[in-house]
């Protein structure tokens, strides 16, 4: 299967679609962090809710990676973690670079540096960020993505919660954010 270089915040357009549409769904409150250890993902951080695992190539810039994404979804907001490997170390810059460009493009929007993320265990990267993204779903409604760019060896990351206006409470962006480790 082949994907189209059209993403949307980042993710591959038909994953982007469905996290979107499921944190439209009605969901409980209540967030029930959980600490999950990723397969194929080398991670180990906290999610609201359970996490499902898919995998499928997608275009990342010139190059089709294979993409890894645990997502799920609670109180209005989709949480998920998207992992890809480059084939060769002189492309991972670029490559993360591509991969923050197209999540501002795929949802239309502009960008706003939140912090430099510092998740231990990562490999420094100029690309690495943390940025909240302000943009527009394809049917033209308004969605607010807060999303961390980030590397460790051959590995590209985005960590990403997105909602409808402003995804999830403050706290839960931080505790998601905040809990990521790469052993």
């Amino acid at each position: 299967m082949t994907t189209t270089a059209t993403t949307t915040g980042g993710l591959p357009l038909g994953w982007a679609g469905l996290v979107v549409a499921v944190s439209m769904l009605a969901c409980s409150p209540a967030l029930d962090w959980r600490e999950s250890r990723l397969e194929g993902s080398g991670v180990a951080m906290m999610f609201p809710c359970r996490p499902e695992r898919q995998e499928r190539p997608a275009r990342i810039g010139t190059e089709t990676l294979t993409m890894r994404l645990h997502s799920c979804n609670a109180a209005g907001s989709a949480f998920a973690l998207v992992t890809a490997d480059a084939a060769d170390p002189s492309r991972v810059t670029a490559l993360l670079e591509a991969w923050r460009g197209q999540a501002i493009a795929n949802v239309d929007g502009t960008a706003a540096a939140e912090a430099t993320p510092a998740i231990p265990g990562e490999t420094p990267n100029a690309q690495s960020a943390r940025l909240r993204i302000v943009g527009k779903r394809p049917d033209g409604q308004r969605v607010v993505e807060h999303a961390a760019f980030f590397v460790k060896g051959l590995t590209l990351f985005q960590a990403t919660v997105i909602g409808a206006d402003e995804p999830a409470d403050r706290e839960a962006i931080d505790t998601f954010f905040g809990s990521i480790r790469l052993p």
